[in-house]
């Protein structure tokens, strides 16, 4: 659940400001950009990190941003004239903001294989504010960690609020899924490296809205080995308190659950509930089941 991007971001304020000033400057490969905010900061130097907050748009539709979730980090450097916001960065100062506009039919002579939300005509454009210029790699992580205890805690947060508005009293599992059991199955709750097959109906925490179901009459399990990673860490978690026959509900917060991805409902950190039921626990892979449209490989005869 993922879409194909390039950096764009910015916070309201800046969305608010590129309409006041004057006109767009151009790159060598002609690409447009417009510092709407001069920060007071140093110039950023070739090799550094830029740590920008960032919103991305097609026309007047936003694909993503970093507005309530992690900034990005993008590396000042020399990379010639590429048609990229790349080409910006090595201009900018720490507090800068800058519009970058891209023109997709100027991109299509370029590269003709264009993702199914880009079309002839239209404008991408990219809103970036400088929040920090960072030495190296080192610092950027040191930086990102900070980051994501922020993040993480804003997440746990919001799961937080929504289970004490609706009196709801869950089991807090792991870093932070929350769990209510109202069934609990019978024999060994699944742990680690067991394969599980599960039934669930997910859906977005803030608003209710169903995304998926395998709950209807009909319609398969999933089956996957659990701890393994095959799913989102929530998940993980959450499902080692159940044993075989067991339902109830997991309570995902964002870093748990797609993260930075954009999730469901095609925002990144977002908060998901699943009702479960644990159909099956075993220490082996189910067998796959047969296609009924591809008969059995017949039987060859014994060769005298």
């Amino acid at each position: 659940m993922t879409k194909t991007s390039l950096l764009v971001i910015a916070a309201a304020g800046l969305l608010a400001a590129c309409g006041n000033s004057g006109d767009y400057n151009k790159t060598k490969s002609g690409l447009a950009y417009k510092i709407v905010k001069k920060g007071d900061g140093p110039q950023v130097k070739r090799g550094q990190f830029l740590k920008v907050s960032y919103t991305q748009k097609i026309n007047d539709s936003t694909l993503q941003t970093s507005i309530g979730g992690m900034p990005a980090y993008v590396k000042a450097d020399s990379i010639g004239p590429v048609y990229s916001p790349a080409e910006v960065f090595e201009l900018l100062h720490k507090g800068d903001s800058v519009i970058v506009v891209q023109e997709v039919d100027t991109i299509l002579k370029r590269n003709p294989m264009l993702p199914p939300f880009m079309k002839k005509g239209d404008k991408m454009k990219l809103y970036l504010k400088v929040v920090d210029v960072l030495e190296n790699e080192d610092a950027v992580k040191a930086n990102q960690a900070e980051e994501m205890k922020g993040q993480e805690a804003r997440d746990l947060a919001v799961v937080e609020a929504y289970l004490q508005k609706n009196s709801i009293k869950a089991e807090k599992i792991g870093k932070g899924t929350y769990v209510v059991v109202t069934e609990p199955g019978t024999g060994a709750t699944a742990d680690s490296g067991k394969f599980v097959s599960v039934k669930y109906r997910g859906k977005l925490l803030t608003t209710g809205k169903e995304f998926e179901s395998t709950m209807e009459a009909g319609k398969d399990p999933i089956s996957f080995p659990l701890g393994q990673h095959a799913v989102i860490p929530g998940w993980d978690e959450g499902l080692t308190k159940f044993a075989k026959g067991g339902k109830g509900t997991l309570y995902i917060p964002g870093f748990l659950a797609y993260g930075m991805r954009p999730g469901p409902g095609g925002s990144q950190n977002e908060a998901l509930m699943f009702d479960v039921e644990m159909v099956n626990i075993s220490d082996s892979a189910p067998a796959p089941k047969q296609n009924p449209l591809i008969p059995p490989a017949a039987s060859q005869p014994a060769h005298k």
